[in-house]
C-alpha cells in the first residue's frame, strides 16, 4: 500500500532538502546493514491483490470510496489509483506446515465477504490482470481515486515529463493512444508477493526472482485485451511501462532509466538497489519527515527512513526492495510485482506456491542460476512471455532456448515443489498448487487464452460486436472466477 500524503505545493527548497534527506537515510542504511541489526530469522511471506469493481453490466464501477465505507476495514483495504480499483494487503504469513492453505482460505474468505458487502452498493469485485471491458474514456483524471497522493502523483509525472503519455503497444491487433494523466495505470491490476529475508540473503533471493519473472508471467498471462483490443497476453507490462514513463523521447535517447525498471544488473547487496534509486532517478514526491534518522540511530533506536522509502515507492521494479518497521525492528522484503491478479483465488495460491517454492531453491542454490544467464536475458524472457503468454519461448541455462511450458515441466516444477519442503509446507496442502501449474503447462490454458478462446468463440456464435463479447466473456469469466476453479478447467466455449 502507498503512503497516503496531506495536500502540499513542492517548491525547490523542498527537493533540496529531500534530496540531502535520502543521502542522509542512505547512510544510515549502510551502517545498519553493517551493524547486522535487521532481523533475520523470521521466513514470513505477505500478499498483496490488487482488484477492479464493475457494475450489474460488468462495466467498471467508480465508487471505490463507497465500496470500501461498506467494508469498513481500513487495515487491509485501500483505495488504489483509480476510483474502479481496490486493494487487499493480507497480514505477514508463515508457510510452513498447514501456512498455504491458512493463506488460501483466509483470502478467500476476505474476498468474499468484500465482495458481498460490495454488493450492497451495487458493485462487485473482479481479480484479472486488466478489466477487458475498460474504455479510453474511463482513464482520466476525473476517475482517480479522491486521495491527494495520487492527485501530486500525477501533477508530478506530467510536470517532469513536459507532455502527454504516448501509448503504442503492437500485438494480435494495435493501439496507439494518449493520455494527459496517470489513469491508464490504474487498468493494470496486479498481485504482489512479498518474501522477507536477512541482508545477507537478500540478492541471493532479488537476483533469483528476476530471473524467473519471465517464466511467472508466461505461466500466469491474464491481460490480453485493453480498450477493446487484443494485444499482448500480459499487455499490463508494456501498459504500465509506458503510461508511468516520465521520460520525453529526448531523455529516452540519452539513456535516462524509465521509473518502470526491471534493472540492468545482477545485484549483490540490496544497498545497491537503494543506491541506484538515489542516482538514477529524481524525486516525485519530495516530502520530508522531522525523523533525524543518524540520531534515532545514535539513540539505540530504529529509524523509519521515510524519505528513500517514499523515493523506493515512486520507482516502480518489477522485483522492488522494501525497507520497513515493525515493533521497532526493522527488516527487509523483496516485493515480486510482475503478476497480474487472477484468475481464480486457487490460481493466485499455485502462482505464490510456485514463486516461493522456485525462488526459495534458486536462491541457495551452489551454482546460482544468475551467475549463468545474462542479465539482458532475464529481462528479455519477461517481455516474450509478456508478449506471448505460455506459448513463449524463454532461455534458460541448461535448457537453452525452450517453450516455457516444456522448460516449467521438465526443469523449474520439480525445483519449486523442493523449494516448498525446504519450507516445511505440508505436502497435503503444498502438492495441488504444483499441480493446478502442471495442468495449465499441460492444457496451454492461462486466464489470457480463455479470454481470447472465448471472445472469439462470443464472436463467431453471436455475432456481436467486440463491446459485447468483452461484456459477455467477463460476465463469464465472473461466474468462473466465484467458483474457485483453477483457470484450466474452465469451460472451453461459452
Amino acid at each position: 500500500m502507498g503512503r497516503d500524503i496531506q495536500a502540499i505545493k513542492i517548491s525547490r527548497e523542498d527537493r533540496r532538502r529531500y534530496r540531502e534527506k535520502v543521502r542522509r537515510s542512505l547512510d544510515v542504511l549502510a551502517r545498519m546493514l553493517r551493524e547486522r541489526l535487521f532481523e533475520a530469522d523470521r521466513a514470513q511471506v505477505g500478499l498483496e491483490i490488487e482488484l477492479n469493481l464493475v457494475d450489474q453490466h460488468a462495466a467498471p464501477s467508480m465508487h471505490n470510496a463507497d465500496v470500501l465505507e461498506a467494508i469498513a476495514d481500513p487495515v487491509a483495504w485501500a483505495t488504489e489509483l483509480g476510483q474502479f480499483n481496490l486493494e487487499i494487503n493480507v497480514p505477514p504469513w508463515q508457510l510452513g506446515g498447514n501456512g498455504l492453505a491458512d493463506l488460501e482460505q483466509e483470502v478467500r474468505d476476505s474476498l468474499n465477504a468484500a465482495d458481498a458487502k460490495a454488493r450492497g452498493t451495487g458493485s462487485s469485485l473482479v481479480m484479472i490482470g486488466i478489466l477487458p471491458t475498460l474504455a479510453e474514456h474511463d482513464t482520466h483524471e476525473g476517475t482517480l481515486s479522491a486521495n491527494e497522493r495520487y492527485r501530486v502523483l500525477n501533477e508530478q509525472f506530467f510536470a517532469a515529463r513536459g507532455e502527454d503519455m504516448r501509448i503504442e503497444i503492437d500485438g494480435a491487433e494495435k493501439l496507439l493512444t494518449h493520455a494527459g494523466s496517470i489513469t491508464p495505470n490504474a487498468a493494470c491490476t496486479s498481485v504482489q508477493f512479498h518474501v522477507q529475508v536477512s541482508p545477507d540473503a537478500f540478492a541471493s533471493y532479488w537476483n533469483a526472482a528476476q530471473a524467473i519473472a519471465g517464466v511467472q508471467v508466461a505461466l500466469a498471462a491474464n491481460s490480453p485485451f485493453l480498450f477493446g483490443r487484443q494485444l499482448w497476453h500480459e499487455t499490463r507490462i508494456t501498459l504500465f511501462e509506458q503510461a508511468s514513463d516520465t521520460r520525453p523521447d529526448e531523455l529516452k535517447q540519452q539513456g535516462v532509466r524509465p521509473r518502470v525498471w526491471f534493472g540492468e544488473r545482477w545485484i549483490t547487496s540490496v544497498f545497491d538497489l537503494f543506491e541506484e534509486n538515489l542516482l538514477y532517478f529524481p524525486p516525485l514526491l519530495p516530502i520530508c519527515d522531522d525523523e533525524d534518522p543518524l540520531a534515532v540511530l545514535d539513540s539505540g533506536a530504529c529509524p523509519q527512513l521515510a524519505e528513500m522509502s517514499l523515493h523506493n515507492g515512486t520507482i516502480y521494479r518489477w522485483n522492488r526492495p522494501v525497507y520497513a518497521v515493525v515493533n521497532g525492528v526493522p527488516h527487509l522484503r523483496v516485493e515480486n510485482r510482475v503478476l497480474p491478479a487472477g484468475p481464480s483465488v486457487a490460481d493466485v495460491m499455485a502462482n505464490a506456491a510456485f514463486y516461493y517454492g522456485l525462488v526459495r531453491t534458486l536462491a541457495e542454490a551452489q551454482r546460482p542460476v544468475w551467475t549463468q544467464m545474462s542479465f539482458a536475458t532475464a529481462a528479455d524472457n519477461l517481455h516474450e512471455a509478456a508478449r506471448r503468454g505460455i506459448d513463449a519461448h524463454l532461455y534458460w541455462p541448461g535448457a537453452g532456448d525452450a517453450p516455457a511450458a516444456e522448460l516449467v515441466l521438465r526443469h523449474l516444477l520439480p525445483l519449486a515443489r523442493e523449494g516448498l519442503g525446504r519450507l516445511g509446507a505440508n505436502p497435503v496442502h503444498a502438492d495441488p498448487l504444483p499441480g493446478i501449474i502442471e495442468q495449465r503447462c499441460l492444457t496451454g490454458r492461462t486466464g489470457a487464452a480463455w479470454q481470447i478462446d472465448t471472445v472469439a468463440a462470443l464472436t463467431q456464435r453471436s455475432g456481436a460486436d467486440r463491446p459485447g463479447t468483452l461484456r459477455l466473456m467477463t460476465q463469464r469469466y465472473i461466474e468462473h472466477m466465484h467458483t474457485n476453479q483453477p483457470v484450466h478447467s474452465w469451460p472451453d466455449s461459452p
